[in-house]
């Protein structure tokens, strides 16, 4: 089958436009058609050798996928060929199949559109795993978003105004100040032309936040760490700077802080019930209106090394998608 093959952990310079084996599925996996795929930055890094995990090479990336169900396994119960589904998987979707495990699945409602769909798992999951999981946002809590405008950061936006928070949004241009506030924020900070001290100061009384998201890490995250609030949680979610932060154990120490890991791919596998059960209610979010995931542009599947290249030069706000078919 066609699809974007990473031949070696180099990054852009190790994806290749070719061919690779079609994926057969296990007894708990489903094979799907893919007809659009997401483009996210866990993406890149896996494809640079960074991330957590490393799969066996070739092999195609795309962790999200929006397609129709072709082949079952044995033991998938839930459902059947010709479903309409979006699914996640560490990689895999910039191909023409697909494979995943049954509970990483999801039927799409009707009436909602592949290209929506497809950015919700990935983006939303996150955002629902951050905000009420692992940090339990409260109604009139104070959320800093750090990489505001990119997929992940707007739906954190979105989500934490849904459940109620305040947002300040923290953005790296101007231009991407209207998106933001479209998503919802209260309060947009250019983290990198204002003082960011200064700014959240003054946005919270002097208090800090309750909680900070950051995509970012670097420096920003090193300022967030003086700026959380008491009992805040200070959750470190990626490294987009490329430097990972140290934080003297002083500070949360003296405002009795929290710092909050993320990783929800792993409570995906670890406790798929309640992963299955946030990609469900994210799924109904979209198909009532109360999400609007933004896209950026859609590109064909050919293009998916300039769709990265795209997402390191930060140069998109919302998502990415690549037309498979």
């Amino acid at each position: 089958m066609r699809a974007m093959v990473c031949t070696a952990f180099k990054g852009l310079d190790g994806l290749e436009w070719g061919d690779i084996d079609a994926p057969r599925p296990a007894a708990d996996e489903v094979l799907i058609d893919v007809s659009v795929a997401s483009v996210t930055y866990m993406d890149y890094l896996m494809a640079s050798g960074g991330y957590q995990m490393r799969p066996d090479l070739p092999y195609a990336p795309g962790t999200d996928a929006v397609g129709v169900v072709r082949e079952i396994g044995a033991d998938v119960a839930n459902f059947q060929p010709d479903d309409r589904i979006a699914c996640s998987n560490w990689y895999g979707g910039f191909a023409e199949q697909m494979v995943a495990k049954e509970w990483r699945c999801v039927k799409i409602p009707d009436g909602v559109e592949d290209a929506p769909a497809v950015t919700v798992l990935h983006n939303y999951l996150t955002a629902y795993y951050a905000l009420i999981v692992r940090t339990t946002l409260q109604r009139g809590e104070t959320v800093f978003v750090t990489g505001a405008a990119g997929g992940v950061g707007l739906a954190t936006v979105e989500v934490a105004k849904k459940l109620g928070g305040r947002v300040i949004a923290g953005i790296g241009s101007d231009e991407k100040a209207d998106i933001v506030r479209q998503a919802g924020a209260d309060e947009v900070i250019n983290y990198r032309s204002e003082d960011l001290r200064a700014r959240i100061k003054a946005l919270t009384d002097d208090k800090g936040v309750d909680v900070c998201f950051d995509n970012v890490g670097g420096d920003v995250f090193m300022k967030m760490a003086r700026l959380m609030n008491w009992n805040g949680r200070l959750m470190p979610v990626g490294f987009t700077s490329g430097e990972i932060p140290e934080v003297p154990m002083n500070l949360p120490l003296v405002k009795n802080y929290s710092i909050v890991g993320l990783f929800s791919g792993a409570w995906c596998e670890k406790f798929p019930e309640e992963s299955l059960l946030a990609n469900e209610t994210i799924m109904q979010w979209l198909a009532n209106g109360d999400i609007r995931p933004h896209i950026d542009r859609i590109l064909p599947l050919g293009e998916a090394r300039q769709a990265m290249q795209l997402i390191v030069d930060r140069a998109v706000q919302g998502r990415v998608v690549l037309q498979v078919t």
